[in-house]
């Protein structure tokens, strides 16, 4: 059986997403769509020539349209727009959602079975709008950012030690923004609690970079935002559900109980397969964790609440 990954919207997250796959041999086709034609047309052309040099047997194409945009496994949407100046935090949620909606209706009835990862922002009510837009199991739509957030942790536990790269596993759960929650003690160098290697002041400094951690990267750019990062890091989620590996990542998902919440996304530990979301693993979090889960959930309520009375109403 074929396994086919569209991804919708080839920026440079999309762009570097489908060079990954392709380099790797994780799926054997990719498709690509995005406005920008003769765009998509360029990139299907040098990823599939950098496939070829990589001896990889993956495929890449690109949709003219939906009817094109079809039978894929796996479907990651990156489409949306950046915040301009001037612009509100409401503007590019109704903004992005209004696109997401659009991409949804255009494409679920020609991808009756596949699998939706999430990239767009603000990321959590992207998942929201697209769950709600296509009606869809909420095990079939996620976001990334879990594994992202996480990664950036594992960067700044790094950088403050100044080694054991590759052997820091960190964790990071709640919506995609200023209010995540990093997981300290869930979080380990080579095997060993995170504060039994660092000090609490060291810990919390760490806790702030990685909450900042796109920001910093945006600032530094002036235009634009990451890329490679959240490209690979969406590159493992699609091959834990490809290859039906049953892997635990942190994902973006639906709540209905987990937690203590329903009917709102946010990032949390999940079991990926085949299905998508097989498990929500919940974790013991304490009293302090707990206060600021509750403070990341009410985020992404606000942004719900104004999809709910401005744009689903």
């Amino acid at each position: 059986m074929k396994n086919r990954v569209g991804i919708i919207g080839v920026g440079n997250v999309g762009a570097t997403l489908a060079f990954n796959l392709a380099s790797k041999n994780i799926c054997n086709e990719i498709v690509l769509k995005d406005l920008r034609e003769n765009i998509v047309e360029a990139m299907a052309l040098d990823i599939s020539q950098a496939a070829n040099a990589a001896k990889s047997k993956t495929i890449v194409k690109f949709a003219h349209n939906a009817e094109e945009f079809c039978d894929c496994n796996v479907i990651v949407i990156t489409a949306g727009i950046p915040r301009k100046p001037g612009m509100s935090r409401d503007d590019l949620l109704l903004t992005n959602a209004k696109i997401m909606t659009s991409v949804m209706n255009d494409i679920t009835k020609y991808n009756p079975n596949a699998i939706y990862i999430i990239v767009s922002n603000p990321l959590d009510a992207m998942v929201y709008t697209a769950l709600k837009a296509a009606n869809l199991d909420k095990n079939k739509v996620l976001g990334m950012a879990g594994i992202l957030d996480s990664a950036r942790m594992s960067h700044f536990i790094q950088e403050k030690l100044g080694y054991a790269e590759g052997e820091i596993e960190a964790s990071v759960m709640g919506g995609h923004g200023d209010d995540m929650v990093p997981l300290a003690n869930y979080s380990t160098v080579s095997g060993k609690p995170l504060d039994k290697v660092l000090n609490n002041d060291e810990i919390e400094e760490i806790i702030t970079k990685t909450r900042h951690g796109g920001a910093q990267i945006v600032k530094l750019l002036e235009t634009g935002s990451a890329y490679y990062a959240p490209a690979y890091s969406t590159s493992l989620m699609v091959e834990a559900i490809l290859n039906d590996n049953k892997k635990v990542y942190p994902c973006a998902v639906m709540l209905e109980g987990e937690y203590g919440y329903e009917n709102i996304v946010a990032g949390v530990p999940v079991r990926l397969g085949k299905n998508g979301v097989e498990e929500v693993i919940e974790l013991k979090l304490d009293e302090k964790q707990n206060a600021e889960f509750a403070k990341s959930i009410a985020s992404v309520k606000e942004l719900v609440n104004t999809l709910e009375e401005k744009f689903f109403a």
